[in-house]
């Protein structure tokens, strides 16, 4: 079973389903950071469903975590870009930044 990139949610919820675990087993596993409680099994179902995107780097990373995702992918899936490229492109000009982005799209054949 591959990985569903069509959407954040749908890649959670394939590597869920393939994990073989339900949402509340895998939303037990996933911890807020300012509180590190579970999410619930709603907020899961929620982002599975792209009626909510996780509000974190946090999150996201959590998510990679558990689920033996590459973080960057997710990321990239979700349209965020990670901390570390952040910093990157505010140290960057907006020539660099836009030469990286297209040399992103070569590579991925767009």
């Amino acid at each position: 079973m591959s990985l569903d990139m069509s959407s954040f949610g749908s890649a959670i919820a394939s590597a869920r389903k393939k994990k073989g675990w339900s949402q509340k087993e895998l939303a037990a596993r996933i911890v807020k950071e300012e509180d590190h409680a579970a999410i619930t099994p709603q907020y899961l179902n929620d982002i599975e469903h792209n009626r909510r995107s996780p509000t974190s780097t946090y999150l996201v990373k959590q998510f990679a975590r558990v689920l033996d995702i590459d973080a960057d992918v997710l990321f990239a899936v979700i349209g965020m870009l990670p901390e570390k490229e952040r910093k990157l492109v505010s140290r960057s000009t907006p020539d660099a930044v836009g030469e990286a982005f297209i040399a992103f799209r070569k590579k991925l054949g767009g």
